[in-house]
């Protein structure tokens, strides 16, 4: 999936999504999360023990949604999920974290400590950017 330019600026410059999930009646989990958006993925760091990892084991399929009341503006995307625990790419998205977030930084995790969830954008949709 492509993102426009100030789709991808948009992105970057906030910190803050609501994360939507499904649990296994099907009946929508949605949280507020801290969040990194890099090439072209949507991570998210989690207990290992919470609803939104839970729900994604069983069912992949989220909505991220990062928005800005004024003015008006929002990047809503459909998408798929992965729990990551471990590997290359867990260590370098923990490391943009605790770049990015001080309280990372304070109480930084290594694998199989926390969750990363890796959001694959699937369908996008996008208001108020130029």
């Amino acid at each position: 999936m492509k993102f426009s330019e100030s789709e991808v600026r948009f992105l970057k410059r906030n910190e803050l999504c609501r994360l939507a999930t499904l649990d296994n009646e099907g009946a929508p989990h949605l949280v507020p999360v801290c969040y990194i958006f890099s090439d072209g993925y949507f991570y998210i760091v989690s207990d290992l023990e919470t609803s939104k990892v839970r729900n994604i084991k069983g069912d992949r399929r989220v909505a991220v949604l990062v928005d800005q009341y004024q003015p008006n503006r929002a990047v809503l995307v459909r998408g798929e999920a992965e729990i990551l625990t471990e590997g290359g790419e867990f260590k370098s998205v923990s490391e943009l974290f605790f770049k990015k977030f001080s309280w990372a930084r304070r109480d930084p995790w290594g694998e199989g400590e926390v969750a990363l969830i890796r959001v694959r954008p699937l369908k996008k949709t996008s208001w108020g950017l130029k």
